[in-house]
């Protein structure tokens, strides 16, 4: 890849998005489903790319693009700064535990549930099938193309031929169903009234359901903190994001290298954006007076727009079409976990913004981080849930139980370990539920109507 082709490869993002942007303004069914002009570009760029009619000529690399952006995303989340509310500190703290332990249990379930099912049930109507097929489900819907890749080469090499295949195939299904029945759960929730910041479409604004802005109703979208005779301001905050982006990833480096641990990317790069926080100062005398935060705030969700567009244009179609019978059934058993998991267990285990959260998860579960992404930002667009947040916070907890399961998971699945395995997630999801309910984070008898947003909690005291 050259600096060109990197620059080819935007250009067409960016025609594609400013089309969908005119589509979503005049065609009522895009405004009707909440449609993003980011997402419904990802669409465009997956047609007329390489992934069908191979139109546009988008290079091989766009689908390594959504990676690195998501790396700034959380950049521009950690360098605004991360506080507890003044005395609700222990609030912010349940908030966060359950969450953790919700995003904990849905990965100990996608592991167990569907390994038991496979073992138990498909294995009896495709001999065939191995004991590691039920592991094709994770990889595929909660690691993405990426993990399937990985796991698929380990799966390889002791001698299931067919994991790679699988596991991409795996990771495409999720995707489109993280797409679709997310928008469709969304619509589902609106009509319900379970968003907080997004409600019922008859009720929102001709800007918001359009997306121009009428001249009477703009506001500013930040002030000049830095003379431009010195350094352009918008200039100032791009490189104070770039820094904890690239920091980030070449310490994850040094410390892979190192130690051999596998830590995402992104979360180091918010942790190096929090210590630049600190270290800035927001006292009289610190350097953050000069930062603006709706200024980052723009700067992370524009990247999240080229996120959404390079998650979704990079999609293989072909691989969905290779298998059947034994992939059709695991997948059907993916779908109805996590939709439990997003209507069922979600407002259990989040009490404000339960479904902003939720739906988030549900993303994540089932294709890939910018899947996740783009459906919290049709319901929660400015991150008022303080799901973004939360999820780089509490995002190294899950860290150990996706490596064993990556790592240690193919040798003890096709070795004769296969039922301590599946164990041993039985026991973390188990345990996920006992910690919320000992620790009162399980809110299943609470009503959904009229549960509070996060911001109403942070006023309330």
């Amino acid at each position: 890849m050259t600096l060109y082709t990197l620059l080819v490869d935007f250009t067409l993002a960016s025609i594609l998005i400013l089309i969908s942007m005119f589509m979503r303004s005049k065609i009522k069914l895009l405004q009707k489903n909440f449609i993003p002009a980011s997402l419904m570009a990802g669409f465009l760029g997956l047609a007329l790319g390489p992934g069908f009619l191979n139109i546009l000529p988008f290079s091989a690399d766009i689908g390594s693009y959504a990676g690195v952006i998501i790396i700034f995303v959380f950049a521009s989340v950690g360098i605004n700064g991360f506080s507890f509310t003044p005395g609700n500190m222990k609030k912010d703290l349940k908030r966060m535990g359950a969450y953790a332990s919700y995003k904990i249990l849905i990965i100990g379930v996608l592991i167990f549930i569907p390994i038991t099912f496979s073992i138990l049930v498909i294995s009896k109507w495709v001999p065939d099938i191995n004991y590691g097929f039920g592991l094709i489900l994770a990889t595929g819907f909660y690691g993405g193309h990426g993990t399937a890749a990985a796991v698929g080469s380990t799966f390889e090499n002791l001698g299931f031929a067919a994991a790679t295949d699988l596991g991409m195939t795996s990771a495409t299904i999720g995707i489109l169903a993280g797409i679709f029945g997310g928008l469709i759960f969304i619509k589902m929730a609106t009509k319900k009234g379970y968003t907080q910041y997004v409600k019922d479409f008859s009720e929102i604004s001709e800007d918001m359901r359009t997306g121009l802005v009428k001249p009477d109703n703009r506001v500013s979208i930040g002030t000049e903190t830095i003379s431009p005779i010195a350094l352009d301001p918008f200039a100032f905050h791009v490189a104070l994001l770039l820094i904890p982006s690239g920091l980030g990833y070449l310490l994850n480096t040094y410390i892979a290298d190192t130690w051999g641990l596998d830590f995402p990317t992104f979360t180091i790069a918010f942790i190096v954006a929090l210590l630049m926080y600190a270290f800035l100062g927001k006292g009289k005398k610190g350097v953050y007076k000069y930062v603006d935060e709706n200024i980052v705030n723009r700067l992370g969700s524009s990247a999240t727009d080229y996120l959404v567009f390079f998650g979704v244009a990079s999609i293989k179609l072909p691989v969905v079409l290779e298998y059947a019978l034994p992939l059709g059934l695991l997948m059907l058993s993916g779908m109805i976990i996590v939709i439990l998991m997003l209507w069922a267990v979600g407002p259990a285990m989040n009490y404000e913004s339960w479904f902003e959260r939720s739906i988030f998860v549900y993303g994540y579960a089932t294709g890939v981080f910018a899947i996740g992404l783009t459906l919290l930002r049709v319901v929660d667009p400015n991150n008022k849930s303080k799901t973004l947040t939360d999820t780089a916070i509490v995002g190294p907890l899950n860290t150990p139980i996706e490596l064993f399961a990556w790592s240690a998971g193919p040798a003890m699945l096709l070795g004769g370990q296969h039922w301590s395995f599946v164990g041993i997630y039985a026991a973390i999801s188990i345990v996920c539920v006992v910690i919320s309910i000992k620790l009162k984070w399980w809110y299943w008898k609470i009503p959904l109507e009229g549960r509070p947003d996060a911001s109403a909690l942070d006023r309330d005291g």
